[in-house]
């Protein structure tokens, strides 16, 4: 005669099989490795050299200064201009020597659209050459 133990019929299952968890998770973590520099990559860019010739600062005679205040007045080396006045003194000044480089001050606290507008009317005029001029480090 046979005999059935009672004990295999009430018997739970006290382990969790953590085997399909770990797949899953060397799954996902394959995934994020293959994705991740995928993401991190940006434009593929060829960007310019700089060339073995450091750059000369330009003669003092070159160099026009436009200031621009928190309240949008402009200065063209210490002479209040407006905006047209402004970019003719420029033109003229470039004509004149082609060699002219712009430097802009402009108030930290100042709107930027007089900013903008003084850099897109140097653009405009062909004044490549321009500099927007900050604090040196460690200054206060």
């Amino acid at each position: 005669m046979r005999r059935f133990s009672q004990r295999s019929h009430l018997v739970t299952l006290s382990e969790i099989n953590i085997t399909p968890l770990l797949d899953l998770a060397f799954v996902l973590l394959i995934i994020f490795i293959i994705t991740t520099p995928l993401l991190e990559k940006g434009m593929e860019l060829k960007l310019p050299r700089v060339g073995g010739q450091s750059a000369r600062p330009p003669n003092k005679n070159d160099i026009k200064t436009v200031e621009i205040s928190a309240q949008g007045i402009l200065l063209l080396d210490r002479r209040r201009l407006s905006l047209d006045a402004l970019e003719a003194a420029l033109v003229s000044a470039n004509q004149a020597n082609p060699n002219t480089v712009v430097y802009i001050r402009a108030d930290e606290n100042g709107r930027n659209k007089d900013l903008y507008a003084v850099i897109d009317r140097c653009q405009r005029n062909g004044l490549t050459r321009f500099s927007l001029r900050t604090e040196p480090p460690g200054s206060k």
